[in-house]
């Protein structure tokens, strides 16, 4: 960040999303900071979106909106497959996505890959509302270490393995820059079983249109079907852009009505965003968009 944005009142908390534009709410009460052997972290105690996690001044999840990314992050790819049994989570320290991976009766097996620890810890102390005790579930096996060695290392023999692996990361930058790379992409498509899907974040389409559109086009080198799709998250005060990719598994192919079937048949409660309509609505591109991932 340069030295010429300027500063705003005390009291508030920012995220700048582009050079000139940003986001900010009130702060409230600061319950823990610190660094970590990665990065610095701050937990708030916030008016408006309860508790809320940060890492290097970037908002990270808060307890009254998470559910708007995690939910869409994993049920868009999950509800379009036939039964998740194996998925992958590199990153997701605060349990979200696994939590929201429990919710499918077929899951036996979800394993965390996070490489700061202190970030389970704040979690597993501050983010109950989050995680809803999904690290501590005994399908859940949380790994604490890099990601991208886990990818493509030391589960590189193992091929097929995943239905679903989930990007639950920090932006594109810094020690996460690499695991949103061509190559590793395809180190994740090997270990996906032949129906298998990634799952991830873009960015915000308005502020971070190179980034977006750079992240589709290496997909798209990669995978066979790839769907990006949008939604509003509060926390990150923009339009949010997420993103399945597969070679086989394609979520528009399932209607909306047999998505509101499938999860009644599943029993997949709590769920405070995602049906079926949605699920349709959000691959509906405005053409500002259409032209930016052509």
């Amino acid at each position: 960040m340069t030295d010429t944005k300027p500063l705003l009142p005390a009291g508030l908390l920012s995220e700048w999303l582009s050079e000139d534009a940003g986001y900010f709410l009130k702060a409230g009460r600061l319950l823990e900071a610190g660094e970590s052997r990665f990065q610095h972290y701050e937990v708030w105690e916030t008016p408006r979106l309860g508790r809320l996690f940060r890492l290097d001044g970037c908002f990270m999840s808060s307890e009254r909106d998470e559910f708007l990314y995690h939910e869409n992050l994993i049920h868009v790819p999950g509800m379009a497959h036939d039964g998740l049994r194996r998925a992958l989570v590199i990153g997701g320290g605060d349990g979200g996505s696994a939590e929201e991976l429990l919710k499918h009766p077929t899951i036996e097996h979800v394993k965390i890959v996070e490489l700061d620890e202190k970030v389970v810890d704040i979690s597993r102390r501050y983010l109950q509302d989050v995680h809803h005790g999904a690290l501590d579930d005994p399908r859940v096996e949380l790994c604490i270490g890099d990601g991208l060695r886990y990818v493509t290392i030391d589960a590189s023999a193992i091929a097929g393995r995943y239905d679903l692996i989930v990007l639950d990361l920090t932006d594109p930058e810094g020690l996460a820059e690499a695991l949103y790379g061509e190559d590793f992409f395809r180190a994740c498509r090997a270990l996906l079983a032949e129906d298998g899907a990634l799952s991830l974040h873009l960015g915000a389409a308005f502020f971070q249109s190179e980034r977006v559109g750079s992240l589709v086009r290496r997909l798209r080198q990669v995978f066979a079907c790839v769907r990006p799709y949008f939604v509003h998250i509060p926390l990150y005060g923009s339009l949010w852009g997420l993103a399945t990719a597969s070679d086989r598994l394609d979520p528009l192919s399932v209607n909306a009505d047999e998505i509101d079937r499938r999860i009644v048949k599943r029993r997949i409660g709590g769920l405070q965003h995602y049906n079926g309509a949605v699920h349709h609505a959000q691959f509906a591109l405005p053409n500002h968009l259409r032209a930016l991932l052509a």
